[in-house]
């Protein structure tokens, strides 16, 4: 649609004078309302990015797999004390790397005739365009047990997949066997109480949101979470008996109830996203970013926590971090032909730290399509 002539003949044409919309507002104004918006959404990424990722700047880190506590022991007169020493189970962990790109490719025609609200819709389009491809790159990461390799050598890990001869470390008395996988299958066309407490134990069992420091969220699409919703204590769903109750969050409409509420109601919102309610130590969490058909059980440690699962990759330059927006080749006039640009890569930091089931009556684990980015 854009034809591409010789550069003579293009900067002729753009001598022409353009520093205003069609109604009026200066284009350089508008220049500057982007660069600080660019700035605004820069500094607080995507919610849902935010609570399963942790931003970092290396290639790739040696990290244990166990949350392991140390112990004071009885002190002797003569003796030296135990030392703090690194964990043993630590497993060398890469993160890919990317650079991603989208032209604006408004000429100096459009700018002269279009409105600031059409010149402005299409930065918000680049702003939604970054956070799908943020958000979905991640959560491809977590919902894709397969094995990849940086630029580096290092290989970029998913979860516990129990097909790449790795066996989770044990934790507090219990061993994991080497096929200990965290993809999981539901065997039901429809989720069920069993497949939500199957990804619960597995992520609990291995010390991973047991603490206060963590959080276990199920990430799910509003399809699933509302059959969860109906969830209740004894009752069964597919065959299978519930063995906690679904609770509304603080944020729910007005209902009745003819059973009192024991304990703490989930909050209405965590991390900038929307908290339907909890099932037994997990709070639900809907979103149109999770495939239907799929959910994960994640242990947060809140917005950019170290302790999150994945690791957000950039650039170790600062100036190559973030969304940028870089003004076309006419530096007159930085609207034409400007474009976005991002740098990052992701990887699997804790393997323990989330579980995936796939709602299905099929026993193997197939990774979702993701048509929307």
């Amino acid at each position: 649609m854009y034809a591409w002539g010789g550069d003579s003949g293009y900067a002729t044409e753009g001598d022409v004078l353009v520093n205003k919309t069609a109604d009026g507002v200066d284009l350089n104004t508008i220049w500057q309302t982007a660069a600080t918006a660019m700035a605004l959404y820069n500094r607080e990424r995507s919610a849902l990015a935010a609570l399963i990722s942790y931003p970092t700047t290396n290639i790739g880190d040696a990290v244990p797999q166990s949350l392991t506590v140390d112990n004071f022991e009885v002190a002797s007169e003569f003796g030296e004390p135990v030392g703090i020493r690194s964990a043993p189970d630590a497993l060398v962990l890469g993160y890919d790397f990317q650079d991603y790109d989208l032209a604006s490719r408004m000429t100096w025609k459009f700018l002269r005739s279009a409105s600031a609200e059409q010149v402005k819709d299409a930065i918000n389009r680049a702003f939604e365009a970054d956070n799908r491809k943020v958000t979905g790159t991640l959560l491809r990461r977590l919902f894709d047990p397969a094995q990849g390799v940086n630029e580096h050598g290092h290989r970029v890990f998913g979860l516990w997949n129990g097909t790449d001869g790795m066996t989770p470390p044990p934790h507090a008395g219990l061993v994991f066997p080497s096929t200990t996988s965290h993809y999981l299958t539901s065997g039901n066309a429809v989720v069920d109480p069993g497949d939500l407490l199957d990804a619960i134990t597995a992520v609990r069992s291995k010390g991973f949101g047991t603490t206060a420091a963590t959080r276990l969220l199920v990430l799910c699409h509003p399809n699933e979470a509302e059959e969860i919703s109906t969830f209740r204590a004894g009752q069964e769903f597919s065959g299978i008996p519930s063995k906690f109750d679904f609770i509304p969050s603080a944020s729910a409409p007005a209902y009745l109830a003819d059973e009192n509420i024991v304990g703490q109601v989930a909050p209405g919102e965590f991390g900038g996203l929307e908290v339907l309610g909890s099932y037994g130590p997990a709070w639900i969490v809907p979103s149109y970013f999770v495939p239907q058909g799929y959910l994960a059980v994640v242990a947060t440690g809140g917005p950019n926590s170290s302790l999150n699962p994945i690791a957000f990759r950039q650039h170790t330059n600062p100036a190559y971090q973030g969304l940028r927006l870089i003004p076309g080749r006419d530096q007159r006039y930085p609207l034409q032909d400007s474009f976005f640009q991002r740098s990052f890569g992701c990887g699997v930091r804790y393997r323990s730290a989330a579980c995936v089931v796939q709602v299905t009556t099929g026993s193997t684990y197939t990774a979702p399509t993701w048509a929307w980015s």
